[in-house]
C-alpha cells in the first residue's frame, strides 16, 4: 500500500512538471489610469498615474476605435480590468472589441530628428 502511494505521489507531481504553468492575468485598476491613447486599430495604451504603461493588445483589430474612441465595458462594480476579461465598445459604431492581454510599455527612443 505504501509503495502505491508513492507512485501516485510521483505520478501527480509528474503531471504537474509536464503542465505548463499558468501566469496569473494582469490587472489594472481603473483609478490609476490617467488616460489612454489608441496606437493603432490593435492596440491601446493605458498611461497610469505614476507614469507606468501598459498595452493591450485586442483580439481582433477594431476599425472604429482610431476615430470614435470607446468605452470599457467593466462589471460587477469592479475597479479592475484584468487581461483578456473585459470587452470595448467604441463609441459612435458600437463595436465591440476584446481586449486582451497587459503587457508594459515603453515609448520607442526619440530620434535627434523627432526634437523639432
Amino acid at each position: 500500500m505504501k509503495s502505491f502511494t508513492s507512485v501516485l505521489v510521483a505520478a501527480a507531481i509528474a503531471a504537474g512538471a509536464i503542465l505548463p504553468a499558468q501566469a496569473a492575468p494582469v490587472c489594472l485598476e481603473t483609478y490609476r489610469i490617467d488616460h489612454t491613447s489608441v496606437k493603432d486599430p490593435k492596440t491601446i495604451l493605458f498611461y497610469m498615474k505614476g507614469g507606468k504603461i501598459w498595452s493591450n493588445a485586442l483580439l481582433n483589430a477594431c476599425p472604429g476605435l482610431n476615430f470614435h474612441g470607446f468605452v470599457m465595458n467593466v462589471t460587477g462594480g469592479d475597479d479592475i480590468i484584468c487581461s483578456n476579461q473585459q470587452s470595448i465598445s467604441v463609441l459612435v459604431t458600437h463595436e465591440t472589441c476584446m481586449m486582451g492581454a497587459f503587457t508594459p510599455y515603453t515609448p520607442p527612443a526619440k530620434t535627434p530628428a523627432d526634437k523639432s
